[in-house]
């Protein structure tokens, strides 16, 4: 069988590692390094600074994909496949996300993972200091997304390493607490906000993400800082960042890894993509809950995240089919009782959490994803198969952290309602523009029948409305539905607002009654145990982070 996780994480992993190799075959022209010797062979005083810098950028990029997946999954943006949670978030979960991070030798034979982030951070903090050159930028740089990935793994994991992290002298390095590692990440920010004040030269520096340009990292590094404070509730700390007026607040400033169009040598194509547009069909069942919410809202960009390959669903508005739609058949169990457990209308084609059907040959009926942001097809009503270029050609984006994000942040964060309302409503328009930009990319689509000024409007006034008139619950579900919306496609965040809240408690339960307790972390990596003793395997997904202060698995979050 055939799952989206196994798709994407493979996929990945060949993504980057050819982009790599595309940046090498391109740095031919200004480098004297053999280029049949991988840099990561290379001892320090050897290495290429600004290949080093672009396997930290690329290894960066791989984890937040990777990340996004798992925390969307879980969080019903996408499709979570599995009846059991602890059986399906297995130990090998981070394996990669661990090696890319830390690259600590205890990599699976196969994943060609050799050096990661710390790694090579360690190697350029050497050229940085033993050569004339100034090499701050890239130092700088790759702090930044070190400091990253450290807050990450606390938040997944609830600890990592990091006082020992690299040091020749603890080669089985200890795990510190979620607070120590938050503090070691905010201290790498200032050492690397510190550097980047200077404008360093970037000296021919491949930057994927702002392209050199020291004010972004700035801001990138206070957008961090932001959305750091939101989990541990720092609101002093946070509205100082607010008041400087010095992070990610312009769609332009948005910081996003843009992906090509190119199939083969390297196939540099958004991931999601290259999974669905293939001449056999889709390969990824997306969410029926995100896609229902949507179409129950009649949300302006559903048409630009989902591509319907047909035009009604078995068991919704079409006749069940026990061949391509086996649960349209299928009685709902009591816990799903008005609930949608199999089919959302109007074909959208997916799947509901949990379930842990066989793949039938549906391929060319799914929903696939749309132009956004994997730069797909444009749904203009054509319901025609996928195939190999079609749409943006998977020229898209992997979004990280968007100036849309930031504003849903700020209301999180507001002291009143009227605030939070302001916010949602900024968040919204930021959001729906940007998504309704990527129509353009689809030069096939019939964009007359892309929402219109006034239809945009009329939606978030109504949303906006609707959270002013609401109480309670219910607001609370408004404003959290709407930002899971908005997070689609870079969705690390919702499952750490999850379980910093607890909303949206309208998302599906999974379709076993009894899944076990929701996820409050990831189980440790297997490989950094097998090879680790002092890193003991983890029992348990009920362990939580040190932000997470609600009650104990597993009567939270309320919804599961």
């Amino acid at each position: 069988m055939v799952d989206k996780e196994i798709i994407m994480k493979n996929f990945k992993i060949t993504f980057t590692l050819l982009f790599f190799m595309a940046f090498l075959i391109s740095s031919c022209e200004t480098t004297e390094l053999d280029l049949r010797v991988s840099p990561n062979d290379l001892s320090a005083d050897q290495a290429d600074p600004n290949l080093l810098l672009n396997s930290i950028q690329l290894a960066y990029a791989s984890n937040q994909a990777e990340l996004s997946d798992e925390a969307a999954e879980l969080t019903r943006i996408d499709y979570f496949f599995g009846r059991n949670y602890f059986n399906q978030i297995g130990g090998d979960v981070l394996n990669d996300v661990w090696a890319r991070t830390y690259s600590s030798g205890n990599n699976d034979i196969g994943t060609l993972i050799d050096v990661g982030i710390l790694t090579n951070l360690q190697a350029l903090e050497s050229i940085n200091e033993n050569t004339e050159t100034d090499f701050s930028f890239h130092v700088a740089v790759a702090q930044t997304l070190y400091a990253h990935s450290l807050f990450q793994i606390v938040d997944f994991i609830g600890e990592a390493v990091a006082s020992q992290a690299g040091n020749p002298e603890f080669p089985a390095p200890i795990l510190d607490s979620g607070e120590e590692v938050y503090a070691a990440a905010f201290s790498l920010l200032d050492q690397a906000e510190a550097a980047l004040a200077l404008e360093p030269a970037d000296q021919g520096a491949q930057d994927l993400f702002y392209q050199g340009d020291t004010d972004n990292w700035i801001r990138l590094i206070n957008t961090i800082r932001l959305r750091s404070y939101v989990l541990t509730g720092n609101t002093t700390a946070f509205n100082a960042i607010i008041a400087g007026g010095n992070f990610i607040a312009e769609t332009s400033q948005d910081f996003e890894l843009s992906y090509g169009t190119s199939e083969l040598q390297p196939d540099n194509r958004h991931p999601d993509y290259a999974a669905d547009y293939t001449p056999s069909g889709a390969n990824i069942y997306q969410s029926n809950w995100m896609m229902e919410l949507m179409l129950n809202n009649n949300d302006p960009r559903i048409r630009y995240y989902f591509y319907r390959q047909s035009n009604a669903t078995p068991g919704a508005d079409a006749p069940p089919s026990e061949d391509q739609l086996a649960c349209s058949l299928v009685v709902p169990p009591p816990h799903y009782a008005g609930l949608t457990y199999c089919s959302v209308s109007n074909g959208y084609w997916g799947r509901s959490h949990g379930n842990d059907e066989g793949i039938p040959p549906d391929n060319i009926a799914r929903t696939a994803v749309g132009v956004y942001p994997a730069a797909g097809l444009f749904d203009d009503n054509r319901f025609a198969d996928v195939d190999l270029g079609l749409g943006g050609g998977g020229a898209g984006i992997e979004p990280i952290f968007l100036a849309s994000y930031v504003d849903f942040w700020r209301g999180i964060m507001a002291s009143s309602d009227a605030d939070r309302a302001t916010f949602l409503r900024a968040g919204l328009e930021k959001s729906i523009a940007k998504v309704q930009s990527f129509g353009a990319l689809d030069g096939s689509a019939d964009l007359s029948l892309a929402p219109s000024d006034m239809d945009v409007t009329a939606y978030i006034d109504g949303i906006v409305s609707a959270f002013n008139a609401a109480t309670g619950d219910d607001r609370e579900n408004i404003f959290a539905e709407q930002y899971f919306t908005t997070l689609f496609g870079g969705a690390t965040e919702s499952y750490n607002y999850y379980r910093l809240t607890g909303f949206p408690t309208t998302v599906l339960p999974n379709w076993e009654p009894d899944p076990g307790p929701f996820p409050r972390t990831f189980r440790r990596p297997q490989n950094e145990v097998i090879n680790n003793p002092n890193v003991d395997p983890s029992t348990s997904l009920t362990n939580q982070v040190f932000w997470d202060t609600n009650p104990a698995s597993p009567t939270f979050p309320p919804a599961n």
